[in-house]
Formats: structure tokens, sequence, C-alpha cells
């Protein structure tokens, strides 16, 4: 590992959803995959300082969507994973994977 990828349970968690929405990723979509997925209910309000505190460390990044009639004219603010929001996941994921299987290893003996 290069450097230290920092992240929290529920930023993870947050940057799995916005890998998996694929640039739908907006607060309202970002709550319903993380119930549907992970059987977890966040605020709105929540979500979104997790997705701006994401924005602010380089892992996703974001631009305004077009006004719809159902959101009374206003526009939604889009997320999508970065680079490097990638790689930090991958990251994560190869080290969890690595201790995973250590711990199989030490079980088997």
């Amino acid at each position: 590992m290069s450097s230290r990828i920092y992240l929290g349970e529920l930023e993870e968690l947050i940057l799995l959803m916005v890998a998996l929405l694929n640039k739908e990723a907006y607060g309202v979509t970002v709550a319903e995959e993380l119930k549907a997925q992970a059987n977890r209910e966040l605020s709105i309000s929540a979500i979104h300082a997790v997705l701006h505190r994401l924005e602010e460390k380089g892992f996703v990044k974001s631009k305004m969507g077009g006004a719809s009639t159902e959101r009374g004219g206003r526009r939604k603010r889009l997320f999508s994973i970065t680079a490097h929001g990638r790689n930090a996941l991958e990251e994560l994921r190869d080290t969890r994977d690595l201790i995973w299987t250590l711990i199989a290893k030490t079980a088997a003996s």
C-alpha cells in the first residue's frame, strides 16, 4: 500500500453505494440502496454529510443534475466515484481478503 486510506465504516458503505449506483447516486438513491443492500437506515442529512466528506477527501465527485417537476423545479446533486475512490475500495477489499485468508489458515492449524 502506498498511502493509508482512512474510511470509517459508514463512509465505506456509502462509497460502495455510490459505486453501485454508477453516476445515479444522490441522497435518496443512496439511502434506498443502503437499506436494500446493507439493511441500514440513515437520514438524508446524515447521508449528505458523508457524501460531502467523501467529496472533500477526493473519493467522489458531484455535479448538478437537471431540474424536474416532481422535485418542484429543484436540481439534485449527483455523485460518482472517482479513480481515487475506486482504488481506496480495492485496497480495503484486498486488505480484508488477506486478513480473512490468514484467519482461515490459523483456524485450520
